[in-house]
């Protein structure tokens, strides 16, 4: 079952860390967080040094202790108590399932001590394929070519690494099939863990968009652990 939601701007301001923030989705959604008037720490190896409304931190994410460090404002730039929230929108090319992995039990055995909630953008691969939900997409042919198996795997080894762990309280947002840079719109569609197209068998996002429905889902969570959100055109 699915539903709309649009930006919500009424909200107590939070401190959101935003790991990969330099990327494609990362770097939108430290936008979009400091647009809606929130602290963010733009956290990357080599964070943008100028973004308005935000803080960049130098962090390694396979760093345990100097993430641990940076999150919960023992050096200052997280301020008292750390950080209320963590979104980790990190991504390798070449696909390196293992690192993906590591940093994501990193991030979620971290963010446990403050209480923080984590919010991991994903892949598409993880959803259900529409139509056979017993298959996921990372398994379907019709949306995922074989050369990009690889990128899908790591994506539903990922979310099995946030079911395993019991301590920290996550949500896994999947993108779906196209997910590229364009305008904002505000408009989106939001499911749960299948794979959601339009009238036209189409599914995709606009990064800023995507950064959209992250916000609306810090500020006001919902329910699932795995979600989803597809572009919504006008009158739909």
């Amino acid at each position: 079952m699915s539903a709309t939601r649009s930006p919500m701007t009424h909200s107590r301001t939070r401190t959101i860390a935003v790991l990969g923030g330099t990327g494609m989705v990362g770097s939108r959604v430290v936008a979009e967080a400091t647009a809606r008037g929130h602290r963010v720490l733009a956290l990357a190896r080599k964070p943008p040094r100028e973004v308005p409304g935000s803080t960049p931190v130098t962090v390694d994410a396979t760093d345990a202790d100097a993430l641990r460090t940076a999150l919960s404002g023992s050096a200052g730039s997280a301020g008292p108590g750390g950080v209320d929230a963590v979104v980790l929108s990190v991504r390798t090319e070449p696909a390196d399932e293992e690192f993906l992995v590591g940093v994501t039990r990193t991030v979620l055995d971290a963010a446990v001590p403050l209480g923080a909630r984590v919010l991991v953008v994903g892949g598409a691969g993880a959803l259900r394929s529409p139509g056979t939900p017993g298959l996921r997409v990372a398994d379907d042919p019709a949306h995922v070519p074989a050369a990009f198996r690889p990128v899908a795997a790591a994506g539903v080894a990922q979310l099995r690494a946030c079911r395993a762990h019991t301590g920290a309280g996550w949500v896994y947002l999947s993108p779906p099939a196209t997910l590229e840079p364009g305008a904002r719109t505000g408009r989106y569609r939001r499911g749960t863990d299948t794979l959601l197209t339009d009238a036209d068998g189409r599914s995709w996002i606009s990064a800023e968009d995507l950064a959209v429905a992250v916000l609306d889902e810090l500020e006001h969570p919902g329910p699932d652990r795995h979600i989803t959100a597809v572009h919504r055109d006008p009158g739909t």
